[in-house]
Order: C-alpha cells, then structure tokens, then sequence
C-alpha cells in the first residue's frame, strides 16, 4: 500500500498483483474435493493485495524453492511473489503431510 498526498491529503493507494497459476498447481487443484477447491480459490484471490494480506496465514519459507506459503485447512499453496513486476505465481497446491516442506 502506498501513501499519496492529493489535495492537502494523504490517499491509499492500494497496488493490486496479478495472480498466475502454473500448470503443475492447476493439475493438482483439480485433484482436491470441491470444497477445498472453493477454499482454496477464496484465500488465493485475497492474494492480489499482498504484502497487505489480513487474515490469512502466510508463511516465509527458509531454504525452500518456493518463497511462501498460504495454509488453508490441511493444503498448503506454495508461491512465489515479485515485487517489482506485482505478480504472485501460484506454483504448487500440496496436502500436507511430513514431505510437503
């Protein structure tokens, strides 16, 4: 989010990221219950906001080759977010279990 003064005030300006998925995480959705799939596609859109994210448990990850991690239930959503070019790139959707990280 970036502060602009317009008019004696200051105004939010709210940079929004464009979403990617890549094949790989868009064959492993279509493999989880319907359900989780809505979940999934709810908690990824409030993705367009980040860093500016509320209520989503986001995670950096250290020594992984993905940088994040977005946990809904029991999946998590592994991606990756450049900032210069405001793109979040969806790169896996996993169940997790002792080799998701």
């Amino acid at each position: 989010m970036n502060l602009k003064e317009h008019g004696g005030r200051l105004w939010q300006q709210i940079v929004m990221n464009e979403i990617l998925w890549h094949d790989r995480a868009r064959k492993q959705l279509k493999k989880i219950p319907a359900h989780y799939r809505e979940a999934i596609h709810e908690h990824v859109d409030k993705l367009n906001v980040f860093p500016e994210h509320q209520g989503l448990d986001i995670k950096e990850l250290k020594n992984h080759q993905y940088r994040y991690r977005l946990r809904v239930g029991c999946y998590r959503i592994l991606f990756d977010h450049e900032n210069g070019i405001q793109v979040i790139k969806i790169q896996e959707v996993k169940k997790r279990d002792e080799r998701t990280y």
